[in-house]
């Protein structure tokens, strides 16, 4: 099945709470070390666009660099998206990519390494797909950990940077699966740490998941490296025990959040101390205006977009 397309023009009143992170490493097919060139010196909040890649080019992230200076306006490019699947004859979840997140990962050559070797990091976000299955209902700690170990042979197998959970569209109770538990996002993230310690895991705010951080006295907060508040155009602090270093209160979607939100929000995260940014659908277009609406605020400069 493919990924639904992410329809998140959310106001305030939907709001609700959750969790957060930060990490490095950008690794080749082989699981080699690669060799990056160094971004451009910048100073300021880590930068973060997802891109769906059902229409548009994870390339896109890299086409934009500050004015002043020439860093990278965006820091992490998120594919999105990945899915967790449910395999009703063997009732167990597993990691599903539809034909044109397949696509990306195949052509990593072309399509991540370019990111990459410009210091942008490349994370798969992972997001439930009307199934059943999802990140809090895994019936035991092994099926969490053969989950967390399909999505890390992924990590390792394509090159990738990191992996975003995203607890949305599980519908969970389909097929004749369990509702949510405490346990299983607790099991799922303590086993993906532990298979890439160096590695980014972000969490999207939202579902079941994200408000079952904690079980049998293990708390897995600071497993994350960032969180980010889910609703486009608002301000919302994720609820969880991380520095504001890792966390993005702000959430725009490029080109349907007004230049003026995207710009107070930019203004707000630099004065309340928070180091992340969050974006939504970067397109194949000229979005530089929505782009310095933003890296304006978080480091005193416009964006330029190089085609």
């Amino acid at each position: 099945m493919s990924n639904p397309v992410r329809s998140r023009v959310r106001t305030a009143a939907l709001a609700l709470s959750a969790v957060a992170a930060l990490a490095l490493g950008t690794t080749t097919t082989t699981g080699a070390t690669a060799a990056p060139a160094p971004a451009a010196a910048k100073q300021g909040p880590t930068s973060v666009a997802y891109i769906e890649v059902n229409n548009h080019s994870m390339l896109n992230a890299g086409k934009y660099t500050l004015a002043d200076g020439g860093g990278n306006a965006f820091d992490v490019a998120v594919i999105f998206a990945a899915n967790i699947n449910y395999d009703t004859s063997s009732k167990k979840a597993y990691l599903h990519f539809n034909e044109n997140v397949q696509r990306v990962l195949d052509n990593a050559a072309t399509e991540i390494r370019p990111l990459q070797r410009k210091g942008i990091k490349v994370v798969l976000s992972v997001l439930g797909n009307h199934q059943g299955a999802g990140f809090a209902n895994f019936p035991s700690q092994q099926t969490a950990s053969a989950f967390a170990k399909e999505m890390s042979d992924a990590v390792a197998e394509y090159g990738l940077d990191g992996i975003d959970f995203d607890d949305e569209y599980a519908e969970y109770g389909n097929n004749g699966t369990a509702q949510p538990n405490d346990s299983s996002f607790v099991h799922l993230v303590t086993a993906l740490r532990a298979n890439m310690p160096d590695k980014i895991i972000s969490l999207y705010n939202i579902g079941p998941a994200a408000s079952r951080l904690s079980y049998g006295g293990v708390d897995v907060s600071s497993k994350f490296d960032y969180a980010w508040n889910p609703y486009y155009g608002t301000w919302q602090v994720p609820g969880i025990g991380l520095p504001k270093s890792r966390l993005s209160p702000a959430a725009v979607e490029i080109g349907r959040t007004s230049q003026s939100t995207v710009t107070s929000l930019a203004r707000r995260t630099v004065s309340e101390g928070y180091g992340v940014y969050l974006t939504y659908n970067l397109d194949g277009s000229d979005r530089s205006a929505d782009v310095s609406a933003f890296t304006r605020e978080l480091y005193g400069s416009d964006a330029v977009y190089t085609p």
